[in-house]
């Protein structure tokens, strides 16, 4: 297991390994483009050169893409479904052009159309995003914190989603990035040994480990179930520092990375130090 965290990318996208560096990771995530709407850079040779070489200078093999934040592809709005359709399946292409290991993305809001066919469109919408698909760099959606009609807060769901994803397409590469912290709001507990295998055995039954690709790595500034999306250092929320030990040690997490999305540097600093410390026993 590698741990890194989500780091800015600001003035290019070959900033981004120089940043993951300072902040001692071995592992890291960036946008590639603005998080909150507007057109994407473009990747020229030269810039992918540099990001490559930044990468290969600071020894970074594993990277990842998060997409904006306003994708929803269960939206009742034609143009809101097909720009996050556009947007997602560009981010692949995009990955793909600087070598990053997986790209990861928010499902959206059912609230427009209800669960069912929310569900049911945000499936076919993957599946076009997905399709004639060539690239190396894998899809993973992410898990939600379960406010209000937000798709994939809980495993079922997500295994259904998966499963009708692959259904039409058997070889697609389509997996899980699962956020602690959106997986406490909506109800998994992380807080000790225990509960860490509890919650292990409950993706299993619903989505199985296999899909498991990527974890995000946050403490819940809110309790258990609270369907409230609120990042906290490691150790300073309710999920607690025992926890997160448990999960860098873990067995069955050995082979996958994870990621830091917690609030300052200086803090997420001290988590890694946590981490590491907890893997290396």
């Amino acid at each position: 297991m590698l741990f890194g965290a989500h780091i800015s990318a600001a003035g290019g996208v070959f900033n981004a390994p120089i940043n993951a560096a300072k902040q001692n990771c071995e592992c890291f995530q960036f946008f590639s483009r603005p998080p909150q709407g507007g057109k994407a850079p473009e990747l020229t040779p030269e810039i992918v050169k540099q990001f490559k070489d930044n990468c290969k200078k600071y020894n970074f093999k594993d990277y990842y893409i998060h997409t904006p934040y306003f994708i929803n592809f269960a939206s009742a709005k034609s143009r809101i479904k097909h720009s996050s359709i556009s947007i997602v399946r560009q981010e692949l292409e995009r990955g793909s052009t600087l070598g990053c290991k997986y790209i990861m993305t928010h499902l959206g809001s059912a609230k427009d159309l209800g669960e069912a066919k929310g569900q049911k469109q945000t499936i076919e919408g993957l599946i076009e995003v997905l399709k004639g698909y060539k690239g190396s760099t894998g899809l993973l959606l992410e898990n939600s914190a379960g406010s209000g009609q937000i798709i994939g807060d809980d495993f079922a769901e997500l295994g259904k989603i998966i499963s009708g994803i692959l259904k039409r397409l058997p070889s697609a590469k389509v997996g899980i990035c699962l956020d602690t912290c959106h997986a406490f709001a909506s109800g998994y507990d992380w807080s000790n040994k225990k509960a860490v295998n509890s919650t292990l055995k409950e993706f299993d039954k619903y989505i199985k480990l296999k899909y498991l690709k990527l974890l995000h790595l946050n403490d819940s500034l809110t309790e258990l179930n609270s369907k409230r999306d609120r990042h906290a250092h490691l150790g300073k929320g309710k999920i607690g520092k025992k926890g997160f030990q448990e999960i860098a040690c873990h067995p069955k997490l050995k082979n996958i990375n994870a990621i830091l999305e917690t609030p300052t540097e200086e803090g997420r600093k001290q988590d890694l130090k946590l981490l590491k410390t907890a893997r290396d026993k």
